[in-house]
């Protein structure tokens, strides 16, 4: 087997189980990962603390991907069309600042990027981005009945009414970059 160094990119768009079921499609991405991050309140965060606003921790995925396969930009791209990065703490029904739009830097050049493709998406929008963009302090893995909760749960109703619509819009704009 050969010797790749992956990459990590973590990033928030909402709820996290429509976010890990986005990239759990995309080639080159190895591993997709639940959780939190961005909080200030010390201590290991639960679902249940997260969902009451009250950490400031926003709902993410950390992802592992090959950069040879896929470059951090393209997964940028991707993440900016597959949630609504103009509302402000909100996706869909999904409401409070553990909903919002935020892309955590892993290092200055990850920062670069990011800022460059906040900037060159700004004209697929017509409302301003609100996507925050910070760096990545902590990231804390959610509970395990959180991982993989699409794969796991297909024919549950948010599933069904808010991830499979997801999925859909991916194949669109993005069939060249599925697995």
């Amino acid at each position: 087997m050969e010797n790749r160094e992956l990459q990590k990119m973590t990033v928030g768009g909402g709820c996290f189980w429509c976010t890990e079921a986005v990239f759990d499609q995309i080639k080159g991405v190895e591993k997709v990962v639940s959780g939190y991050s961005g909080g200030t309140v010390p201590g290991t965060p639960t679902y249940r603390e997260v969902c009451s606003g009250l950490t400031g921790h926003a709902e993410v995925i950390q992802l592992s991907f090959d950069a040879a396969l896929i470059s951090y930009q393209d997964l940028l791209k991707i993440f900016m069309t597959s949630h609504d990065p103009t509302t402000l703490n909100r996706q869909g029904a999904d409401v409070g600042t553990q909903y919002r739009s935020v892309i955590f830097y892993h290092d200055e050049n990850q920062k670069k990027v990011a800022e460059k493709v906040l900037a060159e998406m700004e004209s697929y929008f017509d409302e301003a981005i609100v996507t925050e963009l910070s760096p990545l302090e902590k990231f804390f893995p959610a509970e395990s009945d959180h991982q993989d909760y699409y794969a796991n749960n297909p024919s549950q109703g948010y599933c069904r009414a808010v991830i499979s619509p997801k999925l859909a819009k991916l194949r669109r704009l993005h069939a060249d970059k599925l697995k």
